[in-house]
């Protein structure tokens, strides 16, 4: 059985690392593993209970929920900005959490990776992001990591799916979530 992995990057940027990091997901994973990566972040409008109502919740916000629900696990992709976790990443949890209880993201098992410009890769976002997901009734897997430091340079003429330690790395991730999805 395939275990189906939905990869939310927490940048908008064409040319975001993250966003090749999430590609590189895509390339590398395991056989019995397939990422797909969520598009669409961008036209969520940022959460507010008014407009969650059944039956007329926003298109994205329901197409959001509806891939989330149909994976076996995700794999948040998120860069760091200002020391934390991105706007548009934090606004899908957000979303995710709802109805309280009975979220698309309860019980999923949930991995964080990303890669940043500083010397720690993100650190601090990723765990606020595992922080979130986890509140929001995610099962996160807190040994499931990854955090490449010095993105700017590190992939300046290399995509993160060439460099053979992130692909060794973003295979582990990989496996870690098909196990906790199987169990």
């Amino acid at each position: 059985m395939t275990v189906r992995v939905l990869a939310l990057v927490g940048s908008l940027r064409a040319g975001s690392h993250n966003r090749q990091l999430a590609e590189a997901a895509v390339k590398h994973a395991p056989g019995h593993v397939s990422v797909e990566i969520h598009e669409g972040l961008a036209d969520i409008p940022f959460y507010n209970e008014d407009i969650d109502v059944e039956g007329s919740v926003p298109g994205a916000a329901a197409d959001l929920r509806a891939a989330v629900a149909g994976a076996d696990a995700l794999l948040l992709v998120s860069p760091e900005y200002n020391g934390t976790i991105p706007a548009v990443l934090k606004n899908a949890i957000d979303w995710l959490s709802r109805p309280y209880g009975t979220g698309a993201i309860t019980g999923k098992p949930v991995a964080v990776i990303g890669t940043a410009f500083g010397s720690y890769g993100g650190v601090w976002a990723q765990d606020e992001a595992r922080k979130s997901a986890g509140i929001a009734g995610g099962a996160v897997l807190e040994e499931a990591k990854l955090s490449v430091a010095g993105s700017v340079t590190r992939f300046a003429e290399t995509h993160p799916g060439d460099d053979t330690e992130v692909a060794t790395a973003v295979l582990q991730v990989l496996e870690q979530l098909a196990t906790k999805a199987n169990a």
